[in-house]
C-alpha cells in the first residue's frame, strides 16, 4: 500500500472537518482534540487536520504542516530509508515512536525548500492521552537526526 500524505494546519477544525468530508465525500478516519485524519480511498490520500488558530492569513506556507508517504509495513519504511541514504538524502529516523495518536516506524526528510517529507507506517493506535503534544503543538518534524530507537513525540 502506498498513498501520499497531506498533513495541514487549520485555524478551525470543526469547519475544516467539514470542509474535507464534503470535498473528498469521506468522514474522518480519527477525530481527536485538536487533530483528525482521512484515510482517503480516491484519490488515495492520508489527509491530516491539526488545529493551529494562529494559521488564518498566513498563506499556503502557513497551512502546509507537513508531507508523507504511507507505507504497509516497517520494512518498507527502512527500504526507504536506505534509498534515500544512499541518494544523499540523509533520512532521520524514528523507531517506535508516539505521534498522531499512533505508534509508528518512520523516516524523514527535507525538500530544497526545507518542506518535511515523511515515509511512515502505522504499528498501532494509541490512546488520546499519549499524544498531547501533537495536538496542543503542531506537528515537531525532526530537524537534527535523531537515534535509532529514540522515542519523539511528533506528528
Amino acid at each position: 500500500m502506498f498513498r501520499l500524505q497531506l498533513a495541514l494546519n487549520v485555524s478551525d477544525l470543526d469547519a475544516a472537518v467539514d470542509f474535507y468530508s464534503k470535498l473528498f465525500a469521506s468522514p474522518p478516519a480519527k477525530r481527536r482534540p485538536g487533530y483528525a485524519n482521512f484515510a482517503i480511498a480516491e484519490p488515495p490520500l492520508k489527509l491530516v487536520l491539526i488545529e493551529n488558530p494562529d494559521v488564518r492569513g498566513s498563506g499556503v506556507e502557513g497551512a502546509l504542516n507537513h508531507l508523507g508517504v504511507e507505507v504497509g509495513t516497517t520494512e518498507e519504511v527502512h527500504v526507504a530509508t536506505a534509498r534515500l541514504t544512499t541518494e544523499g538524502l540523509e533520512p532521520t529516523v524514528e523507531s517506535e515512536t508516539t505521534c498522531c495518536y499512533a505508534l509508528q516506524e518512520k523516516a524523514w526528510v527535507h525538500d530544497p525548500d526545507g518542506a518535511p517529507w515523511e515515509v511512515y507506517t502505522v504499528l498501532a493506535d494509541a490512546p488520546e492521552e499519549a499524544d498531547l503534544g501533537c495536538a496542543t503543538d503542531g506537528c515537531l518534524t525532526p530537524s537534527e537526526p535523531v537515534a535509532v530507537g529514540a522515542a519523539r513525540n511528533c506528528c
